[in-house]
């Protein structure tokens, strides 16, 4: 039987809780699910970590229910599943649009049950170009998203996935079949109009008073080539609002560096959750 537990509004999220010992809860990113965290959580477990990954709704294996698909319902979600699981001083770690629902957890749900936090390649504090964001992005790009959704939502995620989610339309890069088929299964085994809605959540919800509210350690981890959340806009900016984080910047990584860059990343958090002696430098 699989792991759900049912929310208020009656949808069910599916979840996978490996390992036992101090509690580490990651948010997947758009329109991946609990899989894409594979790497991470078999790595921590192994280190004496109970790594919990759940399917946002409408993705995965969680139901796909037609409201609900929106930052503020995926916190309460996510709380739910803490409250739930009992769980108490976790590190919460977000990837992508999960670094969003990580944010937002912290500012509507607080930090009571939180140790530290890491946000990986994410969103916050805001994606969309606006008079006082410039360095986002303009509405066209997400529109653009919008129409590959609709249009032909397959080969969208095998354009984006072969492109320029993991960088493998940088010179020299090297992305093997099988991660482009992986992601493109998770989105495909995503509801079209959870997905579909998710592209607004990630896009134009402003994170910026969520991240004010971090009063815990925080990591924040982005690649310097990142072309789907780039990195002025969303990690260095994250940096500046969050106090006392830490940034680590990859030197030409991609978004999809959960990936790309496994060992580093997974040496970076298990540096991250066993001692934090001041400011990690850039590197």
């Amino acid at each position: 039987m699989m792991n759900t537990i049912t929310v208020k509004d009656g949808t069910q999220i599916y979840y996978k809780d490996w390992g036992a010992g101090p509690p580490v809860v990651f948010s997947h990113g758009w329109p991946l699910n609990a899989d894409s965290w594979g790497a991470q959580m078999l790595f921590l477990a192994s280190k004496g970590y109970r790594c919990i990954a759940h399917d946002r709704r409408g993705h995965g294996r969680s139901s796909q229910p037609w409201n609900g698909n929106e930052m503020d319902t995926y916190a309460d979600d996510l709380s739910e599943l803490i409250e739930t699981l009992g769980l108490k001083g976790a590190v919460l770690i977000g990837f992508s649009a999960g670094g969003g629902e990580v944010a937002r957890y912290i500012g509507r749900h607080g930090t009571k049950r939180v140790a530290k936090a890491a946000l990986i390649s994410a969103v916050p504090p805001l994606m969309l170009k606006t008079v006082a964001n410039p360095r986002g992005l303009p509405m066209e790009v997400f529109d653009q998203i919008r129409q590959g959704s609709t249009a032909d939502r397959s080969q969208f995620y095998l354009d984006l996935a072969s492109g320029p989610f993991f960088g493998a339309n940088r010179p020299g890069a090297k992305v093997s079949q099988g991660m482009i088929d992986s992601f493109w299964l998770q989105g495909m085994q995503a509801g079209a109009k959870n997905t579909f809605d998710c592209i607004a959540a990630f896009s134009e919800t402003d994170f910026t008073e969520d991240l004010k509210r971090f009063d815990v350690p925080t990591l924040i981890v982005h690649g310097d080539d990142d072309q789907i959340v780039p990195i002025d806009a969303a990690g260095r900016a994250s940096a500046r609002i969050v106090e006392n984080a830490d940034l680590i910047v990859y030197s030409g990584a991609p978004h999809g560096l959960t990936d790309t860059h496994k060992d580093k990343l997974n040496a970076d958090l298990l540096s991250f959750l066993t001692v934090r002696e001041g400011m990690i430098p850039e590197t």
